[in-house]
C-alpha cells in the first residue's frame, strides 16, 4: 500500500511549514510506514484517511505528532567516533589555549534526538577533563524524545549501539530490564524543544555547537538561515561540528573549514569573530 499523491503533497507541506526539512519523493515509503501506527491509534484504516481527518483544520496537537513522526531519526552512543574524539583531544586544547582561564564549557547539541549525543560528550569530558564545568543544552522538535533524553533510561538494545564497555561500568545502573545513566552525567545536560529555525535556545553563548546531520534535509535558503543564527550565538573561538556530508560551502562564507584527524569542524573566519 502506498500513501495518494494528495496525501504526500499535504503531509510534504506541512512538514516543510513547521521544520523547513524537505521530503523528496523517494520518501512515501517513510510517510507510509511512520503514519501508519498513528492511523491505527486513531482507529482508522490507513494513512490517506488519517491524513484526511487532519486536512479540515483545527488538529494542531495531531500536526504536531504527525511532524514529530516523521523527524524522529535514529541515533547512537559516540556516532561516528570523531567528533568526540575532536573534542577532547582537539577543540579543548585550542579553547584553553585561547582562554587559559578556561573553567567552563557550555554546548549545544541540536537535534539530540533521544539523548545519546549529548550524554556521549558529557561521559568524554569527564574523562578527559573532570574538573572542568560542563553545560550542554540539548534540544530537539520532538517533545516525545525530549522526555526519553530527559528519562535517561535505556534498552539493552539502545546501550548495544556504540556504549564502550568501560562508559556503562562507569555511567549506568541497571534498573530491571534497563540501564540508567547517572545522576552526575544526567544533571550536566538540559533538554528543551527547539526550532532551529527559530532563535538559538538558552545556555549560550555557546564553546561547541554540534548540528550534526540535520541541515541535508533543509533547503538552501533554510540551511544558511540556520547557520546564520547558529554563529550569532557561537563564541568567536568557538567551534561548529557538522555532519560528514554536510558543509558551510557555498551557503554561509563566514566560515572555514579546519581539519581534525579524519574529519573536520568549522570556526568562523577571523574578520567575522573579532
Amino acid at each position: 500500500m502506498t500513501v495518494s499523491a494528495d496525501t504526500f503533497t499535504f503531509v510534504v507541506d506541512l512538514v516543510r511549514r513547521r521544520t523547513a526539512i524537505e521530503l523528496t519523493a523517494d520518501k512515501e515509503y517513510l510517510v507510509e510506514t511512520r503514519l501508519l501506527p498513528l492511523a491505527r491509534l486513531a482507529g482508522l484504516a490507513g494513512v490517506d484517511e488519517y491524513v484526511s481527518t487532519l486536512r479540515t483544520g483545527g488538529q494542531g496537537a495531531e500536526h504536531d505528532r504527525l511532524v514529530e513522526a516523521l523527524t524522529t531519526n535514529e541515533t547512537s552512543w559516540f556516532r561516528d567516533v570523531g567528533p568526540f574524539e575532536a573534542i577532547t583531544g582537539h577543540v579543548l586544547p585550542a579553547l584553553v589555549a585561547s582562554r587559559p582561564e578556561l573553567r567552563s564549557l557550555r554546548i549545544w547539541s541540536a537535534a539530540c534526538s533521544t539523548g545519546q549525543e549529548p550524554y556521549s560528550i558529557v561521559m568524554a569530558l569527564l574523562d578527559a577533563a573532570p574538573d572542568l564545568v560542563v553545560r550542554v543544552t540539548a534540544t530537539d522538535i520532538s517533545q516525545e524524545v525530549l522526555e526519553r533524553g530527559r528519562a535517561g533510561r535505556y534498552s539493552q538494545l539502545e546501550i548495544n549501539r556504540g556504549l564502550p564497555a568501560g562508559m556503562l561500568v562507569r555511567h549506568f545502573a541497571r534498573e530491571g530490564t534497563e540501564w540508567q545513566v547517572s545522576d552526575q552525567v544526567r544533571s550536566k545536560v538540559t533538554f528543551s524543544r527547539h526550532n532551529l529555525l527559530d532563535r538559538p535556545p538558552p545556555g549560550g553563548p555557546f564553546d561547541i555547537v554540534l548540528l550534526r546531520n540535520v541541515l541535508i534535509y533543509f533547503d538552501l535558503e533554510s540551511r544558511a538561515k540556520v547557520l546564520r543564527s547558529v554563529r550569532g550565538d557561537l563564541r568567536p573561538d568557538g567551534f561548529l561540528f557538522l555532519g560528514a556530508v554536510e558543509t558551510t560551502l557555498g551557503i554561509d562564507s563566514v566560515w572555514e573549514r579546519v581539519s581534525v584527524g579524519r574529519g573536520s569542524v568549522y570556526r568562523l573566519k577571523k574578520a567575522e569573530a573579532a
